[in-house]
């Protein structure tokens, strides 16, 4: 058996358009577009290349775009300050603060601040008790983006076994409980589970999110089962250079599973993607 290697690019690309033309047609029916801004704080690489990422893609949809970029030094209460500004802010439908925020910043406190009918990325209290409860909520992007690549693959996930491996906020928990809203099996797995490998070994659906690299051996795979790897590590090479891989061991995995995500490709363009559709929702939700 050799797995099929889930294309999240072309997924996201689908996606991405999809979005683009339920924003001309939100355009043409309320005479603006929805908008979207981000808050950056301090000079993380990673996070720089993220929110320009997200910024072109943002207007590529047709949408506003914003940014806010902050020094590392900025205080707490001015951040706050800027959320509460942006709130209040009716051409602004969604906002996203990137994260990590410097140490000296509470980002529970932060997030906690945005108005959860402008929370597109799905973090504050209110939308992850509500997708806890079942209600209708603006849900995390990486989490979504895996539930419509698993669904792709597998259908109808009524009965099927699931594992989650990583309990954040921002995928594990929130993974799970998009897997039960259809009606799977789902289990938890952290850094406390036993016998990690067995609970790999029944799962039907596994979903990798806990930032160690391969630490999903191919071997435990269950044959046929669809592999979502979160996982985005960087790891040095016998050149002295690095690459990304992901939680599982993606060779290893390949000759056991039915489907696979790869890293790069998989999960990480479906974020974005995602982030596009909350932000149109949220629009959306907003004017009624």
């Amino acid at each position: 058996m050799t797995a099929i290697i889930i294309d999240g690019k072309a997924r996201a690309t689908a996606l991405r358009e999809s979005v683009a033309a339920e924003v001309a047609g939100f355009v043409a029916a309320h005479g603006r577009a929805p908008g979207l801004t981000v808050v950056l704080v301090g000079d993380d690489p990673a996070s720089a290349v993220y929110v320009r990422n997200k910024g072109r893609e943002t207007l590529a949809a047709g949408m506003v775009s914003g940014e806010h970029r902050l020094p590392a030094s900025v205080s707490e209460a001015e951040v706050l300050a800027l959320v509460a500004a942006l709130n209040a802010d009716e051409a602004i439908d969604g906002i996203l603060v990137q994260l990590p925020l410097p140490r000296h910043i509470d980002a529970d406190r932060v997030l906690a601040a945005i108005n959860p009918a402008k929370d597109v990325d799905g973090f504050h209290p209110v939308n992850a008790g509500r997708l806890a409860t079942g209600l209708d909520a603006l849900v995390p992007c990486t989490p979504t983006g895996c539930l419509l690549l698993i669904e792709e693959a597998l259908g109808n996930l009524s009965g099927k076994e699931a594992l989650v491996i990583g309990r954040s906020n921002i995928v594990g928990k929130p993974m799970a409980a998009l897997l039960t809203a259809r009606s799977a099996t789902v289990t938890i797995a952290h850094s406390r589970t036993v016998d990690l490998a067995g609970h790999v070994a029944r799962a039907e659906i596994l979903v990798a999110a806990v930032g160690v690299p391969h630490l999903v051996k191919g071997e435990w795979i269950r044959p046929g089962a669809c592999v979502i790897d979160v996982g985005m590590n960087r790891v040095a090479t016998a050149d002295g250079k690095s690459r990304l891989t992901g939680d599982v061991d993606y060779d290893g995995a390949l000759a056991r599973a039915g489907w696979i995500t790869p890293v790069p490709g998989g999960v990480g363009p479906m974020t974005i993607a995602c982030l596009l559709a909350n932000t149109l929702k949220a629009a959306r939700a907003r004017l009624g």
